[in-house]
């Protein structure tokens, strides 16, 4: 991978976007543990990945000409301040109820985090570049969603879910203060309701921002409805546990690495709506994969093809809706985020009433032909980010 020209921008933000992915995906190889320490239904705690993305989904609104007004950085300042605060009031808490309302207060918080500093890095990179910068960004994500998966399954044996809980809170205290060594000047003003709602009433009538809200909403249902449910599904099967399962999440980060890797190159030769087709289809292999798995290490494997074709499609539509109203960036990227965890926040109650009906292959089945056409749909679109 060539040196980046944003690079200071990138290593500054890194350890922001590792935490944030952290915080996102650690519960989810968690359930069956956590169920067992509060003697409750897997299909409850599950709900856990809802409580983080349906607040993380309804702050944006807010927080999105907030950012606007106040300044980006400030905002994901305070937002990782919250975030660890709340992390390390869930490593105590006594009861699963508890623990479903500071999983919802981390999920606000961390809503004001990547959306933001999406939106930051469309103020400072220019358009050319900026989709192998986010690319680079995303990476460290991508790590973080890595490690919230193999580091929660392979460390819980060790630490429990409680230490995992104040190690994430340790890792946002810790991305908080780098980034306040960050002194580069941006622009603020002051926040007015009316030219907010201004805002979000040109982005909720103009065509190419709806295509994108759309698509990502329906993006965040179908490739994070199953996450939850991997570890009963895989002791279901006599595939594994705990363990496989985040392994899985792993290897969903590694492909998610291997695209970051690609990037520069998929960019410069297939341009964004070819990547939208391959990344959709890439998809829906790795989603039928996971149904259809005989055996743990290749189920694993689907996971890493599901990381690849999401992170291609998924960084595109980033891309695009950076510059969908420069003028109103942080909103239009928060509009997308509300979309996108709104999505994530259905997909495990969708997932959940599915798998009961039906069961989980059919249904994840049904997730893949999903992603495949959305891939074809969003490769039709001529809006050029």
């Amino acid at each position: 991978m060539s040196a980046s020209p944003h690079r200071a921008l990138i290593l500054t933000f890194a350890l922001a976007g590792f935490a944030s992915a952290f915080a996102t995906r650690l519960t989810d190889p968690l359930v069956a543990v956590i169920s067992l320490d509060f003697e409750a239904d897997p299909a409850r705690v599950a709900l856990l990945a809802t409580c983080f993305a349906l607040p993380y989904a309804l702050v944006q609104p807010v927080l999105g000409p907030v950012a606007d007004a106040l300044g980006k950085r400030r905002i994901i300042t305070f937002a990782l301040a919250f975030q660890a605060l709340f992390l390390f009031a869930s490593a105590l808490a006594p009861s699963l109820l508890l623990l479903m309302l500071l999983r919802v207060l981390t999920g606000a918080a961390g809503g004001g985090i990547f959306p933001t500093t999406l939106a930051l890095f469309g103020d400072r990179v220019p358009l050319a570049e900026r989709q192998v910068a986010i690319s680079r960004f995303l990476a460290c994500a991508i790590v973080g969603q890595m490690a919230g998966g193999a580091v929660a399954g392979l460390l819980e044996p060790m630490l429990g879910w409680r230490g995992l809980m104040l190690l994430c809170g340790a890792l946002t205290l810790a991305a908080m203060l780098t980034i306040l060594r960050d002194r580069t000047p941006e622009p603020t003003g002051r926040l007015d309701f009316g030219q907010a709602v201004g805002r979000y009433r040109f982005l909720l009538t103009h065509r190419p921002a709806l295509v994108l809200f759309w698509a990502v909403g329906i993006e965040g249902l179908l490739v994070f409805g199953g996450f939850p449910y991997f570890a009963n599904h895989l002791a279901e099967t006599g595939l594994g546990g705990t363990r496989e399962a985040g392994l899985t999440v792993a290897a969903f980060g590694a492909g998610g690495l291997a695209y970051a890797g690609l990037a520069p190159l998929l960019v410069a030769r297939l341009g964004s709506r070819r990547m939208m087709r391959l990344g959709g289809s890439l998809a829906a292999v790795g989603v039928a994969g996971l149904a259809l798995a005989p055996a743990a290490i290749v189920f694993m494997a689907a996971g890493g093809v599901l990381g690849l074709g999401f992170f291609m499609l998924h960084n595109s539509l980033q891309t695009r809706v950076t510059e969908v109203a420069p003028q109103s960036r942080a909103s239009a990227v928060a509009m997308h985020a509300f979309h996108f965890f709104l999505g994530q926040a259905a997909g495990p109650v969708v997932m959940g009433l599915a798998r009961e009906g039906f069961g989980f292959t059919p249904a994840m089945l049904v997730a893949a032909l999903g992603l495949a056409g959305l891939g074809v749909v969003m490769g039709r679109e001529k809006n050029k980010p």
